[in-house]
């Protein structure tokens, strides 16, 4: 049985139909290029139809991507070696230009990372460096963002993760941080002992005042002395404790 052309051409035409169909996430958009030409607006999300060989679709992802920048090696202003990583958070905004504009936008941010930290963290000193990750962070963002917008990428944050120190550094920060440690408490025990000295001297302009208190001042402490029975202590006698009782017994 030969079979019918018309059905034959409709069969055809229907493969080719149901190959056209593609099916676009809610995340994902469609750059279509027809005979070559960029079509002026992306396509998506949804079912779209793409009619191949004149139409040619690149799928382009709108979340988030989370880029690991590896350990970089900088000298720091005040010439430390040290290794730092970070961590970039961007995402396309304009799926055309991320296509058009560069040949793989995920492999160009991510060399971009690479010498945009070397380059703002090769400027600043090790304290600075471990003290103010948030502004630096902030510097890293703005100038990545500011490269990026071209591609139609937006950085939305970079987070500097980890320093890795030369041994001979963190010895050396080590004893910096105990020697700053003795030195805040021999501060905090001066402190204390200008109090009591402070105390001692006012109660000592009290008692010289007031010789009734001198007295009792001095009972109190033969109390104290007569307590402990393992040892003589000679303690000495107040002469105008003895005249007052002297003058009393006349």
């Amino acid at each position: 049985m030969t079979p019918n052309p018309l059905m034959l051409v409709a069969f055809i035409i229907a493969v080719y139909l149901v190959g056209s169909i593609k099916i676009l996430a809610e995340y994902e958009r469609g750059v279509i290029f027809r005979l070559g030409k960029l079509l002026p607006q992306p396509k998506g999300p949804g079912v779209i139809l793409v009619f191949a060989p004149i139409d040619r679709m690149v799928r382009v992802g709108l979340r988030t991507v989370v880029l690991d920048v590896p350990p970089q090696d900088i000298i720091t202003r005040d010439n430390v070696s040290v290794k730092v990583n970070a961590v970039v958070y961007f995402r396309v905004v304009h799926p055309q230009n991320a296509i058009v504009q560069v040949e793989n936008y995920h492999y160009a941010t991510s060399q971009l990372a690479q010498t945009t930290l070397r380059s703002v963290l090769g400027q600043v000193e090790l304290d600075d460096l471990l003290s103010a990750r948030e502004r630096l962070n902030a510097q890293l963002q703005q100038i990545l963002d500011q490269h990026t917008d071209v591609w139609g990428i937006k950085v939305s944050a970079v987070e500097v993760k980890h320093v890795d120190l030369p041994e001979n550094m963190q010895r050396a920060m080590a004893r910096q941080a105990e020697a700053e440690r003795e030195k805040r408490a021999k501060i905090i025990h001066a402190e204390g002992e200008l109090a009591a000295a402070e105390e001692l001297a006012q109660a000592a302009r009290i008692i010289g005042t007031q010789a009734e208190t001198m007295t009792l001042r001095y009972l109190q402490t033969l109390t104290e002395i007569a307590a402990e029975k393992n040892s003589t202590i000679v303690f000495p006698l107040p002469v105008d404790l003895l005249r007052g009782l002297f003058t009393r017994q006349s």
